[in-house]
């Protein structure tokens, strides 16, 4: 199990080196969580933390070839393979939010208000609608493609047709499901955060299916020895302390609540 390590031994710049690379998901950044926490975490600890924000996928991919000391990311199935496979020390719950499906005020499949996600994609396979998917190997689109299966559908199929495939982040993907009119799949936090929403809204939520857990890791210092644990660890025991999931709590836009944090509720 994690050892806590003294609330000396945390915030000393004696007891931790002072810098730090988190591979993370391009949702967490768009949402700005970073700059919301980090500045208190940095001024308090000493330590300075580099975030490099890509798909879920990649960011295990890059935690895999040792480019990074914490891996926060939400796909807890990859994550859980990660650190059995010798990537990663442990995992541990940090937050969750959940994912929503929007679409244009003209809603062509008829979907809105529907709380049965894989209902919803039906409708739209049925309608030929189109959707947009981030087709990344993410937390977000590994959610998506399972919920295309409890549709029982295979949209790949249909790939350059009614459904086109990004290969981008949430915010790039967003922006072209939006010129195009089609659907798109994204985390809450995003889609709170995102400016260009023109006439779309949120057409499906509410179904337990889309719940989004987001889990933290330390990078595996016996497999890769550039991983600064001390500093690492560190950050990880913050963001798990009761300062860290509060600075968390109160990252809001527009008086809406972006992330909750669950740390400590594993089973």
């Amino acid at each position: 199990m994690r050892l806590l390590l003294s609330v000396a031994m945390l915030f000393s710049t004696q007891a931790v080196a002072d810098e730090i690379v988190v591979q993370s998901t391009t949702s967490t950044e768009n949402s700005g969580l970073y700059d919301h926490i980090l500045p208190g975490f940095e001024k308090e600890a000493g330590i300075k933390v580099n975030v490099v924000s890509v798909g879920t996928g990649q960011a295990i991919r890059n935690a895999v070839n040792c480019d990074g000391d914490v891996l926060l990311v939400h796909a807890k199935a990859a994550e859980d393979r990660f650190v059995a496979e010798g990537g990663g020390v442990e995992r541990f719950d940090l937050m969750y939010n959940d994912f929503v499906i929007v679409g244009p005020e003209t809603d062509p499949a008829g979907i809105s208000g529907m709380t049965v996600a894989s209902d919803a994609l039906a409708a739209i396979a049925a309608k030929m609608a189109l959707f947009a998917s981030r087709a990344d190997n993410s937390g977000t689109h590994k959610k998506e493609l399972s919920l295309w299966a409890s549709a029982g559908v295979d949209p790949v199929q249909a790939s350059g047709k009614w459904y086109r495939e990004t290969g981008s982040g949430m915010g790039a993907t967003l922006n072209t499901g939006i010129g195009l009119g089609a659907y798109v799949m994204t985390d809450r936090a995003t889609w709170i955060s995102f400016a260009n929403k023109q006439d779309y809204g949120i057409v499906v939520e509410g179904d337990d299916a889309m719940f989004n857990q987001y889990g933290v890791i330390l990078v595996n210092p016996e497999r890769c020895e550039n991983v600064n644990a001390k500093a690492g660890q560190a950050f990880i025991d913050w963001l798990l302390s009761e300062a860290g999931q509060s600075a968390i709590a109160a990252h809001e836009i527009a008086g809406q609540q972006l992330f909750f944090p669950n740390a400590g509720a594993d089973p």
